[in-house]
C-alpha cells in the first residue's frame, strides 16, 4: 500500500477537521460549505460542523487500519469500508460540482475529488 496515500488521506481530513471546527465557532467561511449560502452557518449547520471531525475521524480509521497504524475494527470490515467511503467521497465531489456557491464549487469539490482518489488508491493496494 502507497505510504503516501495513507499520509495524504489523514493530513486532509485533519484539515478538513479543523475547517468544521472553525465553522462550528462561527468563523466567516460559510461560504466554502453546506451549499455556500451563508457566510456564517446558522446554529444548526453549526452543530453539524462541530460533529464532523467524528465522521473524518471514521474515515481515517479505515486506511490507518489497513496500513497497520491502528487497530480499531474487526478486519473484515476495512476492505469494505474503504469501498464504501471511496464511493460515498466520489458521489460528494459531485454534488459540491453541483453546489449554487461558486466558492464551495472551486475549493471543496478538487478536495472531495483527491479524497476519494487516494481512497480508491488505498482500495486497490
Amino acid at each position: 500500500m502507497p505510504p503516501f496515500a495513507v499520509s495524504l488521506v489523514t493530513l486532509i481530513l485533519l484539515v478538513l477537521s479543523l475547517f468544521q471546527i472553525a465553522l462550528a465557532a462561527a468563523a466567516p467561511f460559510g461560504r466554502l460549505a453546506w451549499g455556500g449560502a451563508y457566510r456564517v452557518l446558522p446554529v444548526r449547520q453549526r452543530i453539524a460542523s462541530a460533529s464532523a471531525p467524528l465522521i473524518y475521524a471514521f474515515f481515517a480509521s479505515f486506511p490507518l487500519q489497513k496500513a497497520g497504524y491502528a487497530h480499531i475494527w474487526p478486519s473484515g470490515w476495512i476492505e469494505p469500508g474503504i469501498w464504501i467511503i471511496a464511493c460515498y467521497l466520489a458521489v460528494s465531489a459531485g454534488l459540491n460540482a453541483m453546489s449554487k456557491s461558486r466558492p464551495e464549487r472551486l475549493v471543496m469539490t478538487p478536495v472531495a475529488a483527491a479524497l476519494a482518489i487516494l481512497f480508491f488508491i488505498v482500495a486497490f493496494s
